[in-house]
């Protein structure tokens, strides 16, 4: 076997990797079939609605044909399949299957992401393996409960054992407290507030 076959058969074989890396609510192992499927993974991990979602999980078919939809997603009312439209994207019996199959089937297209949202979404998610220290965790949610609300530039002034931006994206991806990701970027003015029920 040539050098040239070996270098082709590797490509062929190689696994692609979409950032940011780290994933909170996922289930089960993560596989992006592209970076379109890895920003809407971003959305679903800070949509406060979502439970959690797994990667392409689900296999629907038709005939001899299968296709598996990127992501099966958990609601406390309802399970339902998105996908990334591509341009070669789902076949066109997907939505009727997954229908037929209990599940509302939802095509996402790039143009429909919400920019700013996204962004902030995958700053946050830099620091998905981060936990914020329960003794910071504590002084925070006091700190908020007392004041109601602090700008960013003022709860990262909390932090006294964990990194001050890690603790506080920590905080958020895991629902502790919430702050406006869809106005604007993060930033020392935006209003962090204890996550209620």
């Amino acid at each position: 076997m040539s050098i040239s076959s070996l270098r082709s058969s590797a490509q062929t074989n190689s696994v692609q990797i979409f950032y940011p890396l780290s994933t909170v609510r996922c289930t089960g192992p993560v596989l992006f079939r592209d970076q379109l499927a890895r920003d809407i993974a971003c959305l679903l991990d800070v949509d406060n609605d979502i439970l959690s979602w797994s990667c392409r999980s689900l296999s629907l078919s038709h005939g001899e044909q299968i296709y598996k939809p990127d992501f099966m997603v958990k609601r406390a009312d309802l399970t339902f399949l998105v996908d990334g439209v591509r341009d070669d994207g789902a076949p066109d019996w997907a939505r009727s299957k997954a229908e037929e199959s209990g599940f509302p089937y939802e095509a996402v297209d790039v143009s429909a992401l919400p920019r700013i949202r996204l962004k902030n979404a995958q700053d946050l998610l830099r620091y998905a393996r981060y936990e914020a220290a329960l003794s910071d965790r504590i002084r925070l949610l006091a700190a908020l409960d007392e004041c109601s609300s602090l700008t960013v530039a003022e709860a990262l002034i909390i932090f006294r054992e964990t990194k001050p931006i890690a603790g506080l994206a920590s905080m958020v991806l895991h629902r502790f407290i919430t702050m406006d990701l869809d106005e604007r970027l993060i930033g020392p003015e935006t209003v962090v507030r204890r996550k209620r029920d």
